[in-house]
């Protein structure tokens, strides 16, 4: 005697929506990494290169309080024009290098905290909050 089943087992209707219920919150969290992580990397490149361009500026100077005067300056005034960069959240320290007084040093701190990101997916696996950039540019002259 065949088995008979059940008739809605034998309709295929609705498979799409099972399959949709079952891999939508893979593919949302997914999407949500991407950007979050693109918004993260984003802001770390423009950090990085920030901190590059205030070390070139310091160039200019003679001497060690006008080097750190123009790239004091340089940052107040044009860390907000990098992308995802905001200045009141960006610290710094510059200066001769202790180890080698012929290099000058940038190091840019920068607390990522207002970025959209820390709102997406709890779960989500999230980037520290800090962001340390720094860039060493040799003083002048071979």
């Amino acid at each position: 005697m065949a088995r008979q089943h059940p008739a809605f087992l034998a309709h295929e209707r609705g498979g799409a929506a099972v399959e949709f219920a079952i891999l939508a919150p893979v593919y949302l969290l997914m999407l949500c990494g991407m950007l979050a992580y693109g918004l993260y990397f984003g802001a770390a490149h423009s950090l990085q290169q920030l901190a590059a361009d205030a070390a070139r500026i310091s160039i200019g100077g003679l001497d060690s309080t006008e080097r750190n005067r123009l790239v004091g300056t340089y940052l107040d005034r044009h860390a907000s024009g990098y992308m995802l960069i905001a200045r009141k959240d960006l610290s710094f320290t510059i200066g001769d290098d202790p180890l080698d007084p012929t290099q000058y040093r940038v190091v840019l701190r920068y607390d990522a905290a207002d970025l959209p990101i820390w709102n997406l997916y709890p779960p989500l696996p999230m980037p520290s909050r800090y962001m340390v950039y720094g860039a060493t540019i040799r003083q002048g002259g071979l």
